[in-house]
């Protein structure tokens, strides 16, 4: 498989899983992490606080971020916006939801 990688992170296992069967049936590369270096809302570094920092590094500025969270706040929208994400989208969503917002942000070809 030779497609555009795609960075999920999440701790839930059933929400990798659901992840990883809709990637399958294209040609993106899946990489998954499920720790709070990378999570919005997981105990070692904000989600938040990640895309910020992936903001301000010349290596990492430019790629998309959609902001994925299960928590959805009044305001969590413009805080993930005002942190440099390209996208936010509050669970429960669809699996064609998701891919559709993939494939704004990183198209198959």
């Amino acid at each position: 498989m030779s497609g555009k990688t795609v960075l999920y992170v999440e701790d839930n296992e059933f929400n990798l899983k659901m992840v990883r069967q809709l990637l399958a049936r294209t040609s993106y590369r899946l990489i998954e992490a499920t720790d709070g270096e990378m999570g919005i809302q997981l105990p070692k570094l904000s989600g938040l606080d990640a895309t910020r920092r992936l903001r301000t590094d010349p290596k990492t500025a430019a790629i998309p971020i959609i902001v994925i969270t299960s928590f959805a706040l009044s305001g969590d929208d413009e805080k993930a916006k005002d942190a440099g994400a390209s996208a936010y989208m509050a669970k429960p969503y669809s699996p064609r939801e998701l891919l559709q917002m993939i494939r704004k942000f990183v198209p198959e070809n």
